[in-house]
């Protein structure tokens, strides 16, 4: 099952040529991506929201599947997908219907740990949990190192770089192992998603579409 949603990948990859093509126009022309490293909420996130002048309304809520909390004083607040200074922001505007220049501030007190996958010809495929600043050499030592099988020469990093697009780069694993070129290895950031193939690929698109990507499975949060 793993390989051939692994094929299912390079094979939507290929495909997209034609489709990148056309809408060149729409897709971000940018480097590839460093994405904000600020958390932002996901839903079962716990949060702590207080009120600097009225602490009678303070609360510990869960982000709710749909991205909200209830509050008493500000109702319900969209707050998934936001950073926590943007949540407090959020949370202030609901509030200020029923308090005077209201000072909010969101803690986060339990939360989804940041991720990456590591998938294809590696010994443990599977999600991993991110930990400090990790190269994708790193990266794929987590995942338990290369099968023999693996195409070491064309390792795929998918990475989102907004909430239509995600980029796509290929890394000669060989020729960054070597110590002249171990430090220009990229960074992983939280929901990267890394793909070792077993056969030659012979063109990647550098832009995919996440939709697309999300009908075989490969969704990002």
């Amino acid at each position: 099952m793993l390989r051939l949603t692994i094929l299912t990948l390079l094979i939507l990859l290929r495909i997209t040529e034609a489709g990148a093509q056309t809408n060149a126009g729409s897709a971000p022309k940018t480097e590839f991506a460093e994405r904000d490293k600020r958390y932002r909420l996901q839903p079962n996130d716990v949060i702590e929201v207080q009120f600097r002048f009225t602490p009678e309304f303070n609360l510990t809520a869960t982000v709710q599947p749909d991205g909200y909390i209830n509050s008493q004083i500000a109702g319900s607040v969209k707050v998934g997908g936001l950073t926590l200074p943007e949540a407090e922001s959020a949370i202030a505007a609901k509030a200020s219907a029923r308090l005077k220049d209201p000072e909010v501030t969101v803690v986060a007190k339990d939360f989804v740990k940041p991720r990456f996958v590591v998938s294809g010809e590696v010994n443990h495929p599977g999600p991993q949990e991110l930990r400090g600043d990790i190269g994708i050499i790193e990266a794929i030592a987590m995942g338990g190192g290369f099968k023999e099988s693996a195409q070491r020469s064309q390792v795929v990093l998918v990475r989102r770089v907004n909430s239509e697009y995600a980029q796509v780069r290929v890394f000669d694993m060989k020729k960054l192992m070597r110590p002249e070129n171990i430090r220009e290895q990229v960074k992983i950031q939280p929901d990267d998603l890394i793909v070792v193939p077993q056969n030659h690929i012979s063109r990647i698109e550098p832009m995919v579409r996440i939709a697309s990507l999300a009908l075989y499975g490969l969704a990002f949060k």
